[in-house]
């Protein structure tokens, strides 16, 4: 007989667990968990249980804040003990580089309050008085980090899911999914069907495995990782027998290991740079709770390094070697959230840490389900964040890359260099030739900035200035007094066509659609809570013939939004043409004067106005759809181009805009000047978190409209905004440093927000911030303090465009 029920979770992990736990936290306890052996037999069992809270990333912060929240009181909420040990962790800082990353981190860390701090090597040396800790700088100090039993935690987890009513089906493998007429997805497992009106999948080591039963590519591939359970070591008998508190764990940036105690003996996991990917094709048949043959070979200079820092280990014997898969993704972030493509689909996958992760990703994702948007926001773990590059080989090169790094610094201007190029414009090599020093964005290779002596020399990597200071600053010196040239391919592209385009457009967005034929917009698309969810330019072409545009690391999340919205008898049509179309911005002063001589027809404010589009000729390239917008803020177009075109357009714009002074330019550049406009970006003041309105952009609701996705909480939300958007100018010249984002934004000691975006404005000379702050304090003029590398710096809210405030010269 097969089993109704309103979720199935796949997957007996910890995270699994975590999810049917949750949901039936939140009142939705006619859910099951599926497992195919018994709990905790995939990577649960054979993990180290480190608790860490170093994320400087916002929502990574908060799911590992509620991991320890609810670790801390599951034993008295279930009666099981989890064997949780909130020890502290230890950071060691051998180089002025990494104290700079920890200063970083600090800034970024108070705003969320988390408990930590830098600690002289004194201090350090007190609370690990068994290590050596020669070389060592400084160190970061979590007091509230430690460590767990994995097995314990997840039937803890259990006991409290079962109590409230879920059912745990162990034993039971599932061998097919599809999604019925109805939406339900029936289920096929060994033990019969079940129906379901959602599915979430924790599965693991078998992600790839499980999403390819529906069509569905998952960027999670296994590693490999070892640690060393070490036998009872005297030393540290003695430490436990005169009743000291456990040592914290210690994590040493220099030998790449974490250490921590283990009864009387040692744990020692290290981080080997060149790791080795496991199951590429798939689990083998037949795999369960198994461990691989120890690699000694890979273990033995992590084992001189630790005796190096803590000389008692080298007396101990070897207890175990643990050497195990642990699930990975390209950018070591998890993969949680909507599966692209598919309705009532939901994946909890990729969990490079997930007992850390568990108890967050499990309450976060479970109020997604629930209530249709988790209350904090996901973009950072969002598995639609990977566009359809992230195949299986790519996935691989990048994991054994990102796994690799761990230990290493991670500078804010680092670009990791495997697996590219990949996705390349055709005018790649060309801009290489000119200098171009490149990074990636979804995929697609784009210019940074462009090395002036053509060497393509690399960006030094810091937390402060760079050699690319003065270069970016003359990039945009070009744009704002002379002619810029920007490649724009990367850009996500789609065409919405069909009688019902105009209709379903204005229902899916919050603008008003163009009204006429060559005109573009800018337009939102929200969610039912009235929040952001994507951003779109939108051009309607002729017709019901729209062209949009939206930012290349968002495209499948964006198309998927588009996407879920379209229904049946909306009778419209939407076509990626990403990788069909090139795009060129020409922007400054002397555009017009450049598009003059190659763009059949008149360029001049009557024949083209600022938010037209026209279909051209540039050169003899026919079918240019030409836009008068930019993200630069001075006069400029976008040239929107068949791809095959590209050698030819970009012949013709070199050609005749030498003696012009046409200079390419990179997106650094770009940073600095849409920060000289207040322009918002996507993801970093364009959040789930936000509505238009709290940041500033409430005049892209159509006036007077209705009926479009989340209209109801904007009308009953407006006028009732707490928080705003604001421009900072920030005193920071004399550290030689600049903003950026997640710095902490201050008001004497209280931290009310972290900066969303910042830089250098090259143009105005001054460094500027933006960030979303209680609205008490976003009056102009009023003064501030932003945190920078542990420096508080003076800052004042300033009006927004600090730069052409009225508009005037895109419109010139």
């Amino acid at each position: 007989m097969t089993k109704q029920v309103r979720v199935a979770v796949i997957g007996g992990g910890v995270v699994g667990v975590s999810v049917l736990y949750h949901l039936a936290k939140l009142g939705w306890s006619d859910c099951c968990l599926l497992e195919r052996t018994q709990l905790t037999a995939g990577s649960t069992w054979h993990a180290a249980g480190l608790l860490p809270f170093y994320y400087p990333n916002q929502t990574m912060s908060l799911i590992n804040r509620h991991s320890m929240d609810l670790y801390a009181r599951l034993e008295k909420e279930t009666g099981q003990p989890s064997g949780f040990h909130q020890c502290g962790q230890l950071r060691l800082a051998t180089s002025n580089d990494r104290l700079d990353e920890y200063r970083a981190y600090l800034s970024f860390a108070r705003a969320f309050r988390i408990e930590c701090d830098l600690i002289t090597r004194e201090e350090a040396q007190k609370l690990w008085p068994l290590a050596s800790l020669d070389g060592v700088i400084a160190a970061l100090y979590h007091p509230a980090d430690g460590h767990i039993a994995p097995a314990d935690l997840t039937q803890a987890m259990a006991i409290s899911a079962r109590s409230m009513g879920a059912k745990i089906h162990l034993e039971t493998e599932v061998t097919a999914m599809a999604q019925t007429p109805s939406g339900e997805w029936r289920i096929t497992t060994t033990k019969g069907d079940f129906l379901a009106e959602h599915v979430v999948t924790a599965t693991g080591n078998y992600a790839h495995q499980t999403g390819a039963m529906v069509g569905l590519n998952v960027p999670s591939i296994p590693v490999m990782h070892q640690y060393v359970v070490t036998e009872s070591i005297r030393e540290f008998e003695d430490y436990n027998k005169a009743g000291l508190p456990e040592m914290p764990v210690l994590r040493d940036d220099k030998t790449r290991f974490y250490l921590r105690q283990e009864n009387d003996g040692l744990i020692l996991g290290p981080y080997e740079p060149n790791p080795q990917s496991w199951a590429i094709n798939g689990v083998p048949e037949g795999f369960g709770a198994e461990l691989m043959t120890p690699d000694y070979d890979i273990l033995e200079p992590f084992i001189e390094g630790t005796i190096g820092r803590v000389a008692s280990f080298g007396k101990a014997g070897i207890k175990t070697v643990v050497n195990g898969p642990i699930a990975h993704t390209p950018d070591a972030y998890p993969l949680v959230g909507p599966a692209p493509g598919l309705r009532n689909y939901w994946l909890a996958e990729g969990m490079v840490a997930g007992i850390c992760y568990g108890g967050g990703v499990g309450r976060y994702l479970a109020e997604w389900i629930t209530e249709g948007a988790p209350t904090i926001d996901m973009w950072s773990v969002d598995p639609r964040r990977f566009n359809t590059h992230a195949g299986k080989i790519h996935t691989h090169i990048k994991n054994e890359e990102t796994y690799g790094h761990i230990f290493d610094i991670h500078y804010p201007n680092l670009e990791m260099p495997a697996a590219r190029p990949g996705k390349t414009s055709p005018c790649y090599d060309r801009l290489t030739a000119a200098g171009a020093v490149w990074g990636v964005a979804g995929g697609w290779e784009r210019a940074r900035w462009f090395d002036v002596d053509g060497f393509n020399a690399p960006e030094t990597l810091t937390f402060r200035r760079s050699n690319s200071f003065e270069v970016i600053g003359e990039e945009c010196r070009a744009i704002r007094e002379g002619l810029g040239l920007i490649d724009f391919t990367s850009f996500a592209k789609w065409e919405v066509t069909g009688p019902g385009a105009l209709a379903f457009l204005n229902r899916a967005l919050a603008n008003t659609m163009p009204t006429r034929d060559g005109r573009v917009t800018l337009a939102h698309a929200l969610d039912e809570n009235g929040r952001f969810r994507a951003e779109y330019t939108v051009a309607r072409l002729a017709g019901n013939r729209f062209y949009l545009c939206g930012p290349a690391f968002s495209e499948m999340h964006d198309e998927d939004v588009l996407r879920s919205r379209l229904r049946p008898e909306d009778d419209a049509t939407i076509t990626n043409i990403s990788m069909g179309w090139g795009c060129f911005t020409v922007v400054g002063p002397k555009s017009r004067e450049l598009l003059t001589r190659i763009v059949d027809g008149p360029m001049d404010n009557d024949s083209f106005k600022w938010f037209d589009v026209q279909e051209r000729e540039v050169g003899w390239a026919p079918g240019v759809r030409v836009i008068r917008v930019n993200y630069c803020g001075e006069l400029g177009w976008e040239l929107h181009h068949p791809i095959a075109y590209q050698h030819h357009i970009l012949d013709q714009l070199e050609r005749f805009g030498a003696d012009l002074g046409l200079r390419h330019v990179g997106f650094r550049a770009l940073d600095s000047l849409r920060m000289e406009k207040s322009y918002r970006a996507v993801t970093q003041e364009l959040t789930s978190q936000n509505t238009l309105s709290e940041v500033g952009l409430g005049r892209f609701i159509g006036k007077g409209k209705t009926g479009f996705i989340g209209a109801e909480a904007v009308a009953a939300n407006a006028g009732n905004e707490t928080v705003r958007l604001v421009t900072l100018e920030v005193n920071c010249e004399e550290g030689k440093v600049e903003p950026a984002m997640n710095q902490a934004v201050r008001t004497g000691e209280d931290v009310i927000a972290l900066t969303t975006s910042g830089a250098y404005g090259h143009y105005l000379g001054k460094h500027l911030a933006m960030a979303i702050i209680p609205a008490d304090y976003a009056a102009e003029g009023t003064k501030l303090t932003v945190e920078i590398l542990g420096t508080r710096y003076e800052a004042v809210v300033i009006p927004d465009s600090p730069h052409d405030p009225e508009n005037l010269r895109p419109r010139a």
